[in-house]
């Protein structure tokens, strides 16, 4: 008798035994459990640890709580400008509502996934491609919404969009690398522009000062010209100023004026002045004046240019 009981109490611990192996489930920190008795929902979800359902009665799924991070596939589209791109993007979501994500949608994962493909499509149809390269947190925020609102019927909630890269056409990138090379090169001759404004009314104000002391100005001359040799250049430019250049053309000679003052040369002889009885300025070539004794031979006239005519007033020569 007693070898029975014995019997029948190792048969029912082992049934018990086995019963708990079957009905025992274990629920980890980041999952919640949802149990199903004969395909109906039971109220309460089963939290992290050690919990038991009926065997072959009661189904539990574990539903896990983690932020779940999903890349989405790169979209092409066209921008509302006309421009075609290819946009990827990554969603940050986490289940909030076990039974819901379990009943309301059959794969909340590949339903989250779907919503965010067409989502940022819609996006980039209606964004221009200045938008989708610099004003990325505001479509960041609009795809987010767009994906959230279905979502929330799911029990799952939309943690984070990001718009991860925008791949343009290789024409399109040389043409906006050519319109920013025009930009920087416009900028650049407007701050030169305005750097020689700056620079002219420095050398004016500097003039203004030089002018005062002439002194200044060769000063800065011989600073000009030790700059120039601290070079070792075989060629030295020396500029001079117009003061200097303007001395010396008051200095050189005027035109036409001879060298050196004239020599001084003797006084010409007077000229005989004929009288009314002097005679005849040509005498003829027989006719011999009388000569006295010791007095000097006339000179004889040279055959040449006519004499000078007699002054105003005296008589002319007889006439032959």
């Amino acid at each position: 008798m007693l070898q029975e009981v014995l019997t029948a109490a190792v048969a029912a611990g082992a049934a018990v035994a086995v019963y708990a192996g079957v009905a025992a489930r274990v629920v980890r920190q980041y999952e919640r459990g949802v149990v199903f008795r004969f395909g109906r929902l039971r109220e309460g979800i089963r939290g992290p640890g050690f919990t038991m359902v009926l065997p072959f009665v009661d189904r539990l799924h574990k539903v896990n709580m983690q932020i779940v991070t999903m890349p989405v596939p790169a979209q092409e589209g066209i921008t509302r400008d006309n421009v075609t791109v290819r946009v990827d993007a990554v969603v940050y979501f986490k289940v909030v509502d076990p039974a819901n994500a379990i009943i309301e949608v059959e794969d909340y994962r590949f339903a989250v996934s779907q919503m965010a493909q067409t989502s940022l499509r819609s996006i980039i149809g209606k964004s221009d491609l200045d938008d989708l390269l610099s004003n990325r947190e505001q479509l960041n925020q609009g795809l987010e919404l767009m994906i959230d609102s279905p979502a929330v019927g799911w029990g799952v909630q939309i943690d984070r969009v990001e718009i991860k890269d925008v791949s343009l056409p290789e024409t399109m990138k040389r043409s906006m690398a050519r319109q920013a090379e025009a930009d920087r090169e416009r900028r650049a001759r407007v701050i030169n522009a305005d750097a020689e404004l700056q620079a002219s009314k420095k050398l004016a104000e500097a003039a203004a000062v030089m002018s005062e002391q002439p002194a200044a100005l060769q000063l800065r001359l011989l600073q000009t010209v030790v700059a120039v040799a601290a070079e070792k250049n075989s060629t030295l430019v020396l500029p001079f100023p117009v003061e200097l250049l303007r001395f010396l053309e008051r200095a050189a000679p005027a035109p036409g004026a001879p060298d050196s003052a004239p020599a001084q040369t003797p006084a010409p002889a007077p000229t005989p002045t004929p009288t009314a009885s002097a005679q005849p300025a040509f005498a003829e070539p027989d006719t011999v004046p009388a000569v006295e004794a010791g007095a000097a031979e006339p000179a004889l006239p040279l055959e040449g240019p006519a004499a000078p005519a007699p002054p105003a007033g005296a008589e002319g020569p007889p006439a032959g």
